[in-house]
């Protein structure tokens, strides 16, 4: 724990220097999007520094699958800010759905983050196939009702779930949760329409104080869960913004709140 500690504050001064997020880019007006805007992320698979804070506290025998998991949601990401037909953006998503269904060996060599998946999520890929779907109801969706969020929220977050040795131990119930809170904290910081961006903090405020503690070695995830927290109690901000940031993840990772 100390060595944790200590890593967490060798990591405070490169966190303060971060910007809050990449960008906010251009609107995604498409029919299916309606006026909704999603953040745009850049080219490259570097990931926010909410993302690299907590794979440094996540345990080694996750680090390499939370990685890649958050590097898929941040391409799949870009594919919805990027989309101006909505069913421009069913394809491109459904090229991703087919491949996490093929066996690693027949899949379409050369992608980093593919060819990640391969190494790290054999036998796991319906959790990250839930995300494509997640990622999908953006695309379709005229609007974000109840309906549409918590679809949204489930599938997006599933991988927290997959990353537990066993879903059916104390615990795992919560991680269900902060995966479900932290997609919609995340969301409802890149989306611009005010009214969704309402509804989206409405859904991940409701899950507050539900399920328990973390799961023992999951400090990374306990790290985004908190920071969740607080980005939704602060009505929807980024979730590195400000510097209490921190001292947030600080006490999620030791604590496991």
């Amino acid at each position: 724990m100390v060595n944790g500690v200590l890593m967490l504050f060798q990591w405070l001064p490169a966190i303060v220097a971060v910007p809050v997020r990449d960008s906010f880019l251009a609107n995604c007006k498409a029919p299916g999007l309606g006026p909704r805007a999603v953040m745009d992320p850049s080219n490259d698979d570097h990931l926010p520094p909410e993302a690299e804070l907590a794979i440094a506290w996540s345990a080694p025998k996750v680090r390499a699958s939370l990685t890649t998991a958050l590097q898929l949601d941040r391409r799949l990401a870009r594919i919805v800010a990027r989309t101006t037909e909505p069913m421009l953006g069913q394809m491109r998503l459904a090229w991703w759905r087919e491949a996490l269904g093929k066996p690693v060996a027949e899949r379409p060599r050369g992608d980093v983050v593919l060819d990640a998946i391969g190494a790290h999520w054999q036998g796991r890929e319906s959790a990250l196939a839930a995300m494509v779907d997640a990622w999908e109801v953006l695309v379709t969706a005229e609007a974000l009702g109840p309906t549409e969020i918590a679809s949204f929220a489930a599938g997006r977050g599933a991988f927290f779930s997959a990353l537990q040795d066993d879903p059916s131990a104390t615990g795992a119930a919560r991680a269900v949760l902060a995966g479900q809170r932290w997609a919609l904290a995340d969301a409802a910081a890149g989306v611009s329409d005010a009214e969704e961006r309402a509804a989206l903090i409405a859904a991940g405020l409701a899950l507050a104080g539900q399920g328990g503690r973390m799961p023992s070695g999951s400090r990374g995830l306990a790290v985004l869960d908190a920071l969740a927290a607080r980005a939704l109690q602060s009505g929807g901000q980024p979730l590195m913004a400000g510097r209490g940031a921190s001292l947030v993840a600080l006490r999620a990772a030791i604590f496991l709140t």
